[in-house]
């Protein structure tokens, strides 16, 4: 374990929060409760405070060149502000994890057998220009009885630092320990030092881009928990319905583009007689489609497409085009080239649907639905902190009980062995 002065970035804010974690750890979830309901309130009642930080941040942004989309992602409102504010009170809502039994026996020997879900302690996230992952990360970590060391990005310095002192005041008002939300400093070095903090801190999620999670993974001696890359599959089956394809594949990928569970490559069974119709879809709806030479036979705009192509998350309006000759053909494309966020088919054969779902090795299966499905708020767990597109301890949407480990309690009466 590295001692302080060997993290002088960090080390502080670390103790702190280790602090502050040995408390958490024990607070009632009514107390837990008051805490984020004060905090909301707080932050609706403070707006004016945090769009002043914002604007600064999002002026800089502008000038540095920083293209729309980002600026877009990084400046608040007074709506964004209150949609933050109520991402808090919908936790307050949800069940507390700690405390809850995973599982329990009494033993052949007499002993009580309990599996129950605890923190993880500190808990370090790292990720980028969306200030509402701030809110949303603190508020998540403070439910499931976690303290947060958080590490935003320098183009949100100034309006996370406003936050977090919001946050902080609120907070500590109602009753939770100090250095239980901490701002790490906004430079490459914090980042190192994070990864580096064995013993201080319990675990660091990233979210962001792929570099970010590439660097966290690389670099991490501490526990790390990859979110967020979607390479995400829809494949349409020989069987499926034209009308629900074209809708599950327009949504996946038209809804919103710049997200992780946007559909990047379309899979055609050759047979699908819709094909044309499919593809025109989407090229109408302003999609860019680089297709294999069956998919360019298909329609006029495809152009080509490469392995780079099938390995590519574009978060643009740009999709993959293979047609395939079987659903062996697709599962074996899917294996190849995902990143293990979320797979779709259509289909209304149910040979398909059960091969399809048992062969691909994601996150999240999409059944005769959108890809746009994988996220916390959708499968009713609340706020996220991303999407855990690993197999250890978590995968998929990472909501309360996926901030918890476990201990096992024995009771017994005086038992010896």
């Amino acid at each position: 374990m590295p001692d302080v002065a060997e993290l002088p970035l960090i080390g502080a804010a670390a103790l702190r929060a280790r602090a502050a974690a040995r408390v958490l750890r024990t607070l009632p979830t009514d107390v837990k409760d008051a805490a984020l309901s004060a905090m909301a309130d707080a932050l609706v009642e403070r707006t004016d405070e945090v769009l002043a930080a914002n604007a600064l941040d999002v002026e800089a942004a502008a000038a540095d060149g920083t293209p729309a989309s980002t600026v877009d992602r990084l400046r608040l409102d007074p709506a964004r502000v209150a949609g933050v504010a109520a991402a808090l009170r919908e936790l307050v809502a949800l069940p507390d994890p700690v405390g809850d039994v995973v599982r329990g026996s009494r033993l052949p020997n007499g002993l009580q057998l309990r599996q129950v879900r605890v923190p993880f302690g500190v808990v370090g996230i790292v990720y980028e220009a969306r200030p509402n992952v701030t809110v949303d990360a603190a508020g998540l970590c403070l439910k499931s009885g976690n303290a947060a060391l958080l590490r935003g990005s320098a183009s949100a310095y100034r309006t996370n630092a406003a936050l977090v002192a919001v946050l902080t005041e609120a907070g500590e008002k109602a009753g939770l320990p100090a250095g239980s939300v901490e701002l790490l400093p906004a430079d490459r070095a914090s980042v190192g030092e994070l990864l580096s903090a064995r013993g201080h801190v319990d675990l660091v999620i990233p979210r962001g881009g792929a570099s970010l999670i590439q660097r966290v993974v690389r670099e991490a001696q501490v526990p790390v928990i990859e979110t967020g890359v979607g390479n995400c599959h829809v494949y349409v089956d020989a069987s499926a319905d034209a009308a629900m394809a074209e809708a599950v594949v327009l949504n996946s990928k038209t809804h919103r583009v710049s997200v992780c569970n946007s559909a990047e490559t379309l899979l055609v069974h050759r047979d699908v007689p819709f094909l044309p119709r499919l593809l025109s879809a989407l090229v109408d709806a302003g999609v860019t489609l680089h297709g294999d030479d069956a998919a360019r036979a298909a329609h006029d705009a495809v152009v080509p497409a490469t392995d780079e192509d099938w390995a590519t998350e574009y978060l643009s309006m740009d999709m993959a085009v293979r047609v395939v000759d079987d659903l062996p053909a697709a599962l074996d494309h899917v294996a190849r080239w995902s990143s293990g966020h979320t797979e779709a088919i259509v289909a209304d054969s149910a040979a398909a649907i059960a091969a399809f779902t048992a062969g691909v090795d994601s996150a999240a299966v999409m059944v005769n639905a959108s890809t746009r499905f994988t996220d916390g708020g959708e499968f009713g767990f609340g706020a996220e902190i991303g999407i855990s597109t690993q197999k250890l301890h978590a995968r998929g949407p990472l909501g309360l009980p996926e901030l918890t480990s476990t201990t096992y309690v024995v009771t017994g009466n005086g038992h010896t062995r």
